[in-house]
Order: structure tokens, then sequence, then C-alpha cells
């Protein structure tokens, strides 16, 4: 196995059986969907990136509409399915293995398009140039990229995410990519810090303790990242964050 792949097989070992595998909260999409005043009763919806499924379980709960859940990991698949069942929803969750950036659906057939932190796997440029074919006629697009809150950040900040994302932007950035793409901005709502520590990093560190003793090289290096990331983030959460970005196909 390539060193690349063992580092990913890593990450989802750390991430498998948590309910979300990145910073999220369901009370706040139902603040974000509460904004949405254009979507059809039953909306075909699609979750890109969708992890274990807290997302399209939650879509699939409040619309009662299918949802395509789109995921690269055979093992999140999994964990959605099982929740799916669990839930009594499995008759309106489609899980979907695949690469989200190549994506082979006919045009025009997402009503909502939901993402949450999957985005940036292709940039957020390069995801909303891939995903605005699939959006029908005035269709909506819920996008959770991570984002520069401002334009004059912390060195230490700059240079981290500049090593690990190189094409972060600033919510404004990010916004001129959207109407590059075909889409208009409706809205920008940043997801509040307590969320990644109640919902993500709080359970995450659970798991990596877990792994701490671990003779993999490979796992104590991620843990080792993880641990610098959630250390930045505590120290400097208001220059940066995850932004919804509610954008209507145009």
């Amino acid at each position: 196995m390539e060193e690349h792949d063992k580092y990913i097989q890593a990450l989802i070992k750390l991430h498998l059986g948590l309910e979300r595998q990145g910073p999220g909260d369901i009370n706040y999409s139902n603040h974000i969907l509460s904004l949405l005043k254009e979507l059809p009763a039953n909306p075909r919806i699609a979750d890109i990136g969708c992890g274990a499924g807290a997302g399209a379980l939650f879509l699939a709960d409040r619309f009662k509409s299918k949802v395509r859940a789109v995921d690269f990991s055979r093992e999140f698949l999994d964990e959605l399915i099982n929740r799916a069942k669990q839930r009594g929803l499995e008759h309106l969750v489609e899980a979907i293995e695949c690469d989200m950036g190549s994506l082979d659906w006919k045009p025009e057939t997402i009503d909502l398009l939901w993402s949450e932190g999957a985005a940036y796997n292709l940039t957020f440029e390069g995801a909303l140039k891939a995903w605005r074919p699939l959006m029908a006629a005035n269709g909506i697009a819920v996008i959770s990229e991570m984002s520069y809150f401002t334009s004059e950040v912390p060195e230490s900040v700059r240079v981290y995410w500049q090593n690990a994302y190189p094409t972060i932007g600033t919510e404004s950035e990010n916004s001129n990519h959207a109407n590059s793409s075909g889409f208009k901005i409706l809205g920008i709502h940043r997801l509040p810090s307590k969320a990644w520590w109640d919902n993500y990093y709080g359970p995450l560190r659970e798991n990596m303790n877990s792994f701490k003793h671990s003779e993999d090289s490979i796992m104590q290096s991620v843990i080792k990242e993880i641990e610098e990331e959630m250390k930045l983030f505590e120290e400097h959460e208001k220059y940066y964050g995850y932004s919804f970005y509610i954008m209507k196909a145009v």
C-alpha cells in the first residue's frame, strides 16, 4: 500500500464510529434550511462527501425525499447504511461510492445540493464548476467551506493553511468563485466554534486516545497533525472556520 493510501486509511480509522467526520451541527443545519424559501415540496437532493451520513440522514428525515449520498469511503457508507436502517430511513438514502469530482448524473437533476466540509477535495472553485451542470434551474446549493473570516490573519495561521489547504480563500474570494461558476450567493453563515468542539473535535479526541499507543508510525503522524490543527483552532478561531455558502444556480 502506498504511503498516501496508508495515511488515508489512518484518517478513516480515526473517524470511524463518529457521527461526524468534520465540524457541523444539526440545529445549525436546521437554521440554514429555514432560510430557504425556494425549494420544491419534494426536492431531489444530493449530499456530496457525505461521510457516515449525518447530513444525508438529517435531510432525508426532514424532507422525506430521496437523498443521493456520495462518498469515496466504503467504510463510511456502510456506517451510513446501518444508521439509515436503525432510523427507518433506508428507503430514502442511496449510498453511492464514487469520486465526487466525476459524477456521471444527468444534468439539471438536483434541486438541493448539500456538502459539508468536502468541497476542498476539488477546491471550492473546482467543486462549484464540477457540480453546477447537475443543478436544476434555480436549484439551491449549500456548501460549507473552510474560509478566512478576514484578509488579515496571523502568520502562523497563514503558514499552516498554506501547507494544509493552499487554495483556502476569504468569504469574499469564495463569493467571486461562486459568481463566476454560475451561482448567485444568497447568504453566508459561519458555523459557531462550539459546534467544532462539541460535535467533532471532542468525539475525535476520544477516538485518538484509543490509538495513542499504536505502533503504527503513520497513525502517530496523523494524530500529531490533528492535535496541531486543534491547537491552532483553539488559539485562532476568530480568524477562520467553516462558512456555509447558500447559493442559487443561475
